[in-house]
């Protein structure tokens, strides 16, 4: 297999470069403070290509080399071709609400190159390369507890830090939480995220991958806010101690029905504002009276851990669990360390394993 790596100006969108063997370590180095307006941007050729990773809806990323530090890096290229009034939107959001939330657990933008046209735009990024959805899929055994405990944390960790910064996700899923080697867990692809204030604004309910999606989104209630992000959390939380979604709906009502099945259809009583919201107003959803997500997690989880699953996919947003409250919650009293030591647990030796 040739080695040979390209610059990014050499890339067609549709082709894939060479792979190269260099397998480079991951540098957990503080990066000097990124200052544009008095340096300037750099240039895309600093950086040689290695492979394309993926595309997205808002951009393609490739894996890349930083030509003046050695670091591999992950480049962004932001979709521009479509673009006729200046910037895209969705991608200054993802820029300004990823440098906003800093954090040891979300994925960390270095900087912004551009290429030989304005058209040619890219996000220099922290590379990791597996994902926690791909990781599970490749994985020939269950999570151990306390490597459900430690992802979980880091995992809250991060959201509390972003609620705290008035910034919601809207995306969270497991195809979009990046796991290193060493178990720590990095919230990615911040397309659909935004800041948001006090009094709510109308948001458009077309957001979050439809498996993680909260029900007051579902039933289109027309304000919501942070409490979307913690349904999903929920839903993660089940998908790590199942080792599958949750909820699999192949569309909106059959997603609603899904959760109504499983935890009860709700009432005004558990959920005020209930009947007020539109899809409740236009369709009549079977009564199904119990809850039983006891039967398949209470066992597995104990007392502590399904309340806390519990109060994550509660009904009503302002009852449901916030990431700050769950970030001090009991289940996470025994977990040492709360990140995974230098010896990566089984689960992730096993997965890199399959990666070679």
């Amino acid at each position: 297999m040739s080695s040979t790596k390209r610059s990014l100006e050499e890339v067609d969108d549709g082709d894939v470069a060479t792979c190269n063997d260099d397998n480079s370590n991951e540098n957990d180095e503080v990066i000097q403070d990124y200052f544009p307006a008095i340096k300037g941007c750099r240039s895309v050729e600093e950086f040689q290509c290695i492979n394309r990773v993926e595309e997205g809806t808002y951009g393609v990323v490739y894996r890349a080399k930083d030509k003046r530090t050695g670091e591999t890096v992950a480049l962004k290229r932001l979709k521009m071709e479509m673009e006729k009034e200046g910037f895209p939107i969705t991608s200054l959001r993802e820029i300004s609400t990823l440098l906003k939330a800093r954090h040891e657990n979300i994925v960390r933008v270095r900087e912004v190159v551009v290429g030989t046209n304005m058209d040619k735009i890219y996000l220099v990024m922290d590379f990791v390369d597996r994902d926690l959805k791909s990781m599970m899929e490749s994985m020939s055994t269950a999570f151990k507890m306390q490597e459900i405990k430690s992802l979980l944390y880091q995992l809250i960790s991060a959201i509390a830090h972003m609620h705290s910064n008035w910034i919601i996700h809207r995306d969270l899923k497991t195809s979009n939480l990046l796991i290193s080697s060493a178990g720590v867990l990095k919230v990615g692809d911040f397309g659909l995220a935004r800041e948001y204030g006090s009094p709510l604004k109308d948001y458009t309910p077309v957001v979050v991958t439809l498996w993680y999606r909260a029900p007051e989104l579902l039933l289109q209630m027309p304000k919501y806010s942070y409490p979307i992000d913690n349904w999903s959390i929920g839903c993660i939380f089940a998908e790590l101690i199942s080792m599958k979604p949750l909820f699999q709906g192949k569309s909106e009502i059959e997603q609603i029905n899904l959760i109504f099945r499983e935890l009860g259809t709700p009432s005004e009583k558990i959920w005020p504002g209930y009947e007020q919201l539109p899809m409740v107003k236009k369709i009549e959803f079977t009564n199904h009276p119990y809850n039983s997500l006891h039967n398949r997690f209470g066992k597995r989880l104990g007392t502590s851990g399904f309340d806390l699953l519990n109060r994550f996919l509660t009904y009503s947003p302002e009852k449901r669990i916030t990431a700050e409250d769950a970030f001090e919650h009991e289940f996470f009293d025994s977990i040492v360390p709360k990140i995974f030591p230098e010896q990566p647990p089984s689960s992730f030796l096993d997965f890199t394993r399959n990666r070679l």
